[in-house]
């Protein structure tokens, strides 16, 4: 696929695979049908979100070889919208010239939280100071080294904060050093920050690279809860942001789209906080509130198809429904004529079965004239709805 793709076969149709059938999987699965795009999923629940889309469902294990190869047989692209996913085993499959994007060698290097913070330094990309960690003695020597507050991080294994642990005293180190239990961890200085944005770019094979209008994130109980776009940030940190993203993209060399989480500092110092090599939640403002998704654009690189230059239409706010803390089990959504009612508000429920507390269960996006009126419906439009036990 050097060349730019020029065609699609309606009679053998162009067939990409997706590891997990989540809500990302779901909404690549989405785009793709558009265009009459044929999808096979790899997950291991039978009624995940993509199901209901899906040409072909596999049921399986995201780190299963055999399913992995399995869904590669059926295949002539593979992604992924899951870092679980088996690095090893797609590395395999790679060698075998079947294309994969991004690289396994990208999910490699960020599907390990500190092996990311490597590879980001070593190319000259801006990360807080960070260290690993093994005895309660490395604790009490990045105590020193940082000060108080600092963070410890589970390397492997952890997303939406889940794997966090803010270290605030000496009191605190040894509750954490407890509370991983023997996982591969490593301290990161806290970065006092003003704000958390992060922008979505994307590679095709040719070079191509494009970027997202960049958001402004706010998070609740380490999970995102909302994302504003367009986020009131000086030209000077929107330029060097920017590139930024435009640089670690090119120092992967690799193709699809990555979502850069970035800290604003209150010196107006930029750090990078995590990569994500897929669409990532705080891009899925995009599906309204853009002249093209995150879904379709990362098709568009995966296939080698050229990018759209993504425009903001209008200013967008994007709210996540998260599945409240008080129970765990079957679910309904109640409010929706409220919801519904609100002006260039819509919602996209994924489908999950299951509420457990945290869990990303669909979002609110709201568009309008300006940001004002735009968080006012999306207040109104969150505050509409409630999560409640199906009995």
């Amino acid at each position: 696929m050097s060349a730019l793709l020029d065609e699609l076969s309606l009679r053998n149709r162009t067939k990409i695979g997706i590891i997990g059938g989540g809500q990302i999987g779901k909404m690549i699965a989405q785009e793709a049908k558009r265009m009459s795009i044929k999808v096979i999923v790899l997950d291991p629940s039978a009624d995940c979100p993509a199901s209901t889309i899906c040409d072909q469902l596999i049921v399986g294990d995201f780190k299963n070889e055999d399913k992995i190869r399995e869904l590669a047989k059926y295949s002539d692209v593979i992604t992924y919208e899951i870092e679980l996913a088996n690095s090893k085993a797609l590395k395999n499959l790679e060698v075998e010239k079947y294309p994969i994007f991004p690289s396994p060698h990208s999910l490699y290097i960020i599907q390990n939280k500190f092996r990311q913070k490597i590879f980001l330094k070593e190319n000259n990309l801006p990360v807080p100071m960070f260290k690993k960690l093994g005895s309660i003695n490395d604790f009490l020597l990045v105590a020193k080294e940082f000060g108080f507050p600092f963070m410890v991080k589970a390397c492997e294994d952890s997303y939406d904060g889940r794997g966090n642990y803010l270290i605030k005293s000496n009191d605190d180190i040894f509750n954490a050093y407890d509370s991983f239990n023997s996982r591969e961890i490593f301290a990161e200085q806290f970065v006092d920050f003003k704000k958390e944005i992060s922008i979505m770019v994307a590679r095709n094979k040719n070079g191509q690279i494009e970027s997202f209008p960049i958001v402004e994130n706010i998070h609740q109980n380490n999970i995102l809860d909302t994302t504003i776009v367009p986020t009131n940030i000086s030209s000077k940190i929107k330029q060097a942001s920017e590139n930024i993203a435009k640089k670690v993209v090119n120092c992967l060399n690799d193709i699809g789209i990555f979502g850069i989480e970035m800290f604003v500092s209150k010196k107006d110092e930029i750090f990078i906080n995590e990569i994500a090599p897929r669409p990532h939640n705080s891009g899925h403002y995009s599906i309204e509130g853009c002249s093209i998704s995150q879904f379709e654009q990362h098709i568009r690189a995966i296939l080698n198809f050229p990018l759209a230059k993504p425009e903001l239409l209008r200013p967008t706010v994007m709210k996540n429904i998260i599945g409240p803390p008080h129970f765990s089990g079957n679910y309904r959504i109640k409010g929706l004529s409220n919801l519904l009612s609100i002006p260039s508000t819509k919602i996209h429920i994924y489908g999950k079965q299951i509420s457990s507390p945290g869990r990303k269960l669909g979002h609110i996006t709201c568009t309008g004239p300006t940001l004002d009126v735009v968080m006012k419906r999306c207040s109104d439009a969150k505050n509409s709805i409630e999560i409640s036990v199906d009995k």
